[in-house]
């Protein structure tokens, strides 16, 4: 049996596993990256930490990476990153890995990842042309068309948080958990500190009238992205995702509605709405996809 190890780099913590062909995972596990004190030689010695521990009880196949940062994903090369991860960028990070090992190794940025994760094994499955947007304390998304990443000129497509709503702000800053997070705290009275995103939905079901309308403008400014979203590229499929996203009990029906008076009724009738199911193994799921992908072994 072929036994990979699969890792998802993020600014505060690297989670891995260790997984088969199928995406069954054998061992699964995290630790701090502590690059905010350390930069990225400290992900990188841990990277490399990860694998021959493996190599010490395994017979390891590869190594397949997910991380934060814009990705080069023939070489495996980190484009940009920022200065969560100090020094990541330019970190040749494949080769790095790949040298050590003696192994093959992929890197793909980490939404990417976890779009490729939704779409093997989560809730894009059997879906050709899908958007994956993941809404956290920033807002990415990533494009796969034929079941393929659509890559972009600079590595960057699908970075819908850039895009602007309206004259002076960009998606990300009206509709991420950070924004909603900083207006309800500060019409509150509170600290930003002394709210998250868990208390602003609690107070939300309670009927709060900040919450609620705080809530709902966040749901406005989304669906006006994934509307636009699918006027350029048509999908068949947006999966929402990131740690906002598991109040899909609420969302769910408000973002549906929200979309539907945003967007012309043929494009509205010819895309689905579905939230991701994969949760934390989105990204190691993807980046073992990707790895067996250019590998040709799926």
């Amino acid at each position: 049996m072929q036994k990979y190890v699969c890792m998802d780099i993020g600014g505060t913590s690297l989670k891995y596993g260790l997984a088969d062909a199928q995406g069954n995972f054998f061992t699964k596990a995290s630790m701090p990256t502590e690059a905010a004190t350390k930069g990225a030689a400290s992900v990188i010695e841990k990277a490399k930490y990860i694998v021959r521990k493996y190599q010490e009880t395994d017979g390891i196949s590869g190594i397949a990476v997910s991380t934060a940062g814009v990705v080069d994903p023939e070489t495996g090369r980190i484009l940009y990153a920022s200065e969560n991860i100090p020094g990541y960028t330019g970190t040749k990070l494949g080769e790095l890995l790949a040298a050590d090992s003696g192994l093959p190794c992929t890197v793909e940025n980490d939404v990417n990842s976890a779009g490729l994760g939704e779409l093997w094994l989560g809730a894009a499955q059997g879906a050709q042309d899908v958007f994956c947007l993941t809404v956290g304390t920033g807002i990415g998304g990533c494009v796969i068309l034929h079941k393929r990443l659509l890559h972009g000129a600079s590595y960057s497509a699908g970075e819908i948080g850039y895009m602007h709503i309206d004259k002076t702000s960009s998606l990300e800053e009206m509709a991420s958990t950070k924004h909603l997070v900083q207006e309800v705290a500060a019409q509150k009275g509170l600290r930003e500190d002394a709210v998250d995103g868990r208390q602003v939905f609690a107070w939300a079901r309670e009927k709060d009238p900040i919450a609620v309308a705080a809530i709902d403008r966040m749901v406005q400014c989304l669906a006006v992205g994934i509307s636009n979203i699918c006027y350029v590229l048509n999908p068949e499929l947006v999966i929402l995702g990131g740690g906002i996203m598991a109040q899909e009990v609420y969302l769910k029906p408000r973002i549906l509605k929200a979309f539907q008076s945003v967007t012309v009724s043929n494009v509205f009738a010819a895309t689905r709405i579905e939230f991701a199911r994969l949760q934390n193994d989105a990204g190691m799921i993807g980046a073992l996809y990707n790895f067996l992908q250019r590998q040709g072994l799926l």
